[in-house]
């Protein structure tokens, strides 16, 4: 049982740094952002902890909105000499506050865990 736990709290902590690193370059990185939301929404479920659906509901906000960005990407993107207008880049909004929401949270567990330690 010990074992199972090492291996969730492990991919917990390499989801929340593919998170971090992904975080440098948010464009380049949408795909190491989307997998690290992924394993720490995975590892959340297995521990039946109490915030997996609200990391599930970010990773789909993620995994949408980087979907949308990579294929508006392949149409020549928005705007100028683009066919697409600028209204489209809103379907791109769910990355964005997915990441938001995802780092939030984070940042909300290590402030708690800081004060269960102390």
């Amino acid at each position: 049982m010990n074992q199972t736990r090492d291996w969730k709290r492990i991919l917990y902590v390499v989801g929340v740094i593919a998170f971090i690193i992904g975080t440098i370059d948010p464009l380049e990185g949408s795909v190491v952002i989307a997998a690290g939301v992924s394993m720490v929404a995975l590892s959340t479920y297995l521990k039946q902890d109490r915030h997996w659906k609200i990391f599930l509901a970010s990773l789909i906000m993620i995994i949408t909105g980087v979907v949308c960005l990579f294929y508006f990407s392949s149409l020549g993107g928005f705007g100028g000499t683009s066919e697409l207008s600028w209204w489209w880049a809103t379907l791109i909004l769910p990355y964005p506050i997915g990441w938001l929401i995802t780092l939030i949270l984070l940042i909300v567990r290590g402030i708690r865990k800081r004060k269960e330690n102390t």
